[in-house]
């Protein structure tokens, strides 16, 4: 089997969140968390649940905006020490 971007996911306390989503991306959403039970032997976890981790998972793996970030943080940090 191939192994997935996601792993499962962390038992977190719920959090409510409305959003309109695409059918089609919902049901890609529902074959993704189908395929994570499957891998890990457990029950499909909510679709919904999977939103936030590839969230994360995106921003952590996206090399432009982190190297844009770390320019903001670095020019945050230079006029910080310029002003004290």
């Amino acid at each position: 089997m191939t192994k997935l971007k996601l792993g499962p996911l962390p038992d977190d306390k719920p959090v409510k969140v409305a959003i309109a989503l695409p059918a089609s991306l919902y049901r890609d959403l529902q074959a993704y968390a189908d395929l994570i039970g499957k891998e890990n032997s457990q029950a499909a976890p909510d679709p919904a649940k999977l939103i936030v981790p590839m969230i994360q998972r995106f921003i952590v793996t996206d090399r432009v905006f982190a190297k844009a970030r770390r320019s903001v943080i670095q020019r945050g940090a230079g006029s910080a020490e310029r002003s004290g």
